[in-house]
């Protein structure tokens, strides 16, 4: 299978390769195979055994365009995608904003004649998924592109997963989904530990997962992951918004998430004068403790409002929001009283497309009303100290994350032991520490500690890089903040 999907992906990709000489990049390609492939396989399930009547209209459909060449296949291509764009349900969302970005048309008549070449719904669908899921990490390494910060390690994920333990007929959320990691690696979980009935397979294909990004093009990417996974039907369970915007009202059982870092807002804001603006977005909601315009803190407040009670949730924040004071402080004192914060893990650098992110995932639980704090003991990981991980070279594994899992003991989370990478601190210690600041390290950088244990000189090398990359996004946000003022 693996041999399969990945010859596939590496024929699709050597095209791209061709196509980048005129200028079309990673993600314009991704995005062109998106609508083509969804023609392609539409037209596929029309036909014996599915024999399943077309949601496209036939002037629009796969074979129409097989019939064109030249100047009049370019002209039909573009008119498709602006009719199907137009059109309700999943349709609508993957050719929303559609554009042709293949100028040549014989480059389109390749890339057309290439994908029927492949009879797609007969394809396993982990072949189909792994095949995307190849083609959108290729995307997200190509760094100037972009893409990477929609795209969060798979490693990181599964492993995220794999301690919330998600469960047949629970509800699962990311209003900030990018292209569907976290949701497809909660669907893999739920098929491979549970034996399901028929009522419980059907949940879980168009009832348990609810998202939400802020990119059009990324909602498409995400929504064509999931089809291609088995996963969701007409009704698409994504959608393209500002999930800050407001309380959406749903709740849910778990929540898993990577928000954008970033301070400023994606949306434009025009103020009374009458003058855009996209400085950064200040968010008046009676169910947050704190209006900041500080964008993570705001996810925070967030995902807290969507988790039922006593549901779960795997956040990834960057560093500043676990020292930032003002409004900062007030979320974590808040976060520790009304909810179980019970294990945070610290990420090492250099495993984020989006260089110079020092990040780590928050895990708690949401709790009901008490006047005492329901956070007990905050369990740090730290797998930052004296790692060393590079996108290439050395990119995180699942393996990596093992001892994580293990300490996590997610079954027995009341039996936790100390490690030498593993702390508990209480309540109280927590509260006592200046602006109740989680940046909290115990173990000796060993590269401070002893010159001939320093590490390889481009593992140097890449730290100062994270280090310069993430003192310049700080003062990014700090030129933002004061140009907003």
């Amino acid at each position: 299978m693996a041999n399969e999907s990945s010859a596939i992906v590496q024929k699709l990709w050597n095209y791209c390769n061709v196509l980048r000489d005129d200028g079309v990049s990673y993600g314009d390609y991704v995005e062109q195979l998106t609508y083509l492939l969804f023609l392609k396989m539409a037209d596929e399930q029309t036909k014996p055994p599915f024999n399943k009547t077309s949601t496209i209209p036939k002037d629009y459909n796969w074979p129409s365009l097989l019939k064109k060449d030249g100047d009049e296949l370019e002209a039909h291509y573009k008119h498709i995608l602006e009719m199907l764009g137009k059109e309700k349900g999943m349709l609508g969302v993957i050719f929303r904003k559609s554009q042709n970005k293949i100028q040549d048309p014989a480059k389109i008549k390749r890339l057309v004649e290439m994908i029927d070449g492949e009879t797609w719904v007969g394809l396993d669908i982990d072949v189909k998924g792994d095949i995307y899921e190849g083609l959108l990490q290729k995307n997200a390494e190509d760094i100037k592109g972009g893409a990477g910060q929609y795209f969060t390690p798979r490693p990181l994920i599964k492993a995220m997963v794999a301690v919330i333990q998600p469960k047949p007929g629970e509800a699962i959320c990311d209003p900030a989904c990018g292209t569907g990691g976290f949701f497809l690696s909660a669907h893999d979980y739920i098929s491979h530990n549970y034996q399901l009935d028929k009522e419980q397979k059907k949940f879980l294909r168009f009832k348990t997962f609810k998202g939400k990004d802020i990119v059009d093009g990324v909602v498409r990417l995400c929504v064509m992951n999931l089809f291609l996974h088995g996963v969701g039907g007409e009704d698409v369970p994504i959608e393209c918004g500002d999930s800050l915007i407001s309380d959406p009202g749903d709740r849910f059982e778990i929540v898993m998430t990577n928000p954008p870092f970033g301070k400023k807002s994606s949306i434009t804001i025009i103020n009374g004068e009458g003058k855009a603006s996209r400085d950064s977005l200040t968010y008046e909601r009676e169910d947050f403790w704190a209006t900041t315009s500080n964008k993570q803190l705001n996810f925070l407040q967030h995902v807290k409002t969507l988790l039922k009670i006593n549901g779960r949730c795997a956040i990834v924040v960057p560093d500043n929001v676990l020292f930032e004071g003002g409004a900062g402080e007030t979320v974590r004192k808040k976060l520790l009283h009304e909810c179980d914060v019970h294990t945070l893990l610290r990420l090492p650098t250099g495993v984020f497309y989006a260089q110079g992110v020092k990040a780590n995932v928050f895990f708690f639980d949401r709790k009901p009303a008490s006047e005492k704090p329901w956070t007990q003991k905050l369990w740090i990981y730290d797998l930052r100290t004296n790692m060393h991980f590079t996108l290439k070279e050395n990119p995180l594994k699942f393996e990596d994350l093992q001892d994580f899992i293990k300490c996590y003991s997610p079954k027995k989370r009341h039996e936790r032991k100390e490690s030498e990478r593993f702390r508990a601190f209480s309540y109280d210690e927590l509260m006592q520490r200046d602006k109740v600041s989680l940046d909290i390290f115990w173990l000796k950088d060993q590269s401070l500690e002893d010159a001939e244990n320093l590490p390889a000189p481009e593992v140097l090398a890449q730290d100062i890089a994270e280090n310069l990359q993430a003192a310049l996004t700080q003062f990014s946000s700090i030129h933002e903040d004061l140009g907003a003022d």
